[in-house]
């Protein structure tokens, strides 16, 4: 039910992103329509999605993992739950997930956090503004991530625990969209330990499930 239409009328001309692919380490974006399937894949073992959204119809809407949590007072992704925006209102619905493993509450890497951990690689939130700029979009500040496929632990204490990825090649999430949006997903390092080896992402949209029968 959850990956169902909700009622709505649709007034625009509906059109259909063609997938991409986003190598390790770099940066890749898609449009998806209100109403349409948002697929992320895992192309390689390891892979981490560090997933931003902003409203197509305003820039200073953006997906919020902080609100996200706070909404569901939870800080596990799970079936049926609802990501929202900055203003508290639904941008998207996680439905089918075959890792059941994301992290909710680390920040984007930067290029200098990287280098002072020993690792040469260009940053997410860094790759994320350079995607901003490509596109033209301006946002009043870069939010945080919401870190699919990423394996950390919350213990009693308090402790967040890097665990090793397993995540593996085909892996996916789907989501269905609730809000016209651009999407901006980073593969690159994100210099935690055990999911700080970056590996390819496929990003897809369409009309139902079934159409990814043909990716």
């Amino acid at each position: 039910m959850l990956l169902m239409r909700e009622s709505y009328q649709e007034t625009a001309v509906r059109t259909l992103a063609e997938p991409v692919q986003v190598a390790a380490g770099s940066i890749g974006s898609i449009r998806v329509l209100r109403g349409q399937l948002l697929r992320i894949t895992a192309q390689g073992d390891g892979a981490v999605a560090s997933l931003f959204g902003f409203s197509l119809a305003d820039p200073a809407v953006w997906l919020s993992v902080h609100h996200t949590r706070v909404f569901s007072n939870s800080y596990l992704l799970g079936s049926g739950m609802r990501l929202v925006n900055n203003r508290r209102r639904p941008m998207m619905v996680l439905g089918k997930d075959s890792v059941k493993r994301h992290d909710l509450l680390l920040p984007a890497s930067t290029t200098a956090f990287l280098a002072e951990r020993g690792y040469p690689d260009e940053g997410c939130l860094d790759a994320l503004r350079g995607e901003l700029a490509r596109l033209g979009m301006v946002v009043p500040k870069l939010p945080d991530p919401i870190n699919l496929f990423m394996h950390v632990k919350l213990t009693r204490e308090g402790e967040i625990l890097p665990e090793t990825n397993l995540t593996q090649a085909g892996d996916s999430i789907t989501c269905r969209v609730v809000m016209d949006t651009q999407f901006i997903v980073s593969a690159c390092n994100t210099g935690i330990e055990g999911n700080d080896r970056p590996a390819p992402l496929l990003l897809s949209v369409a009309e139902n499930l079934h159409d990814f029968n043909a990716e």
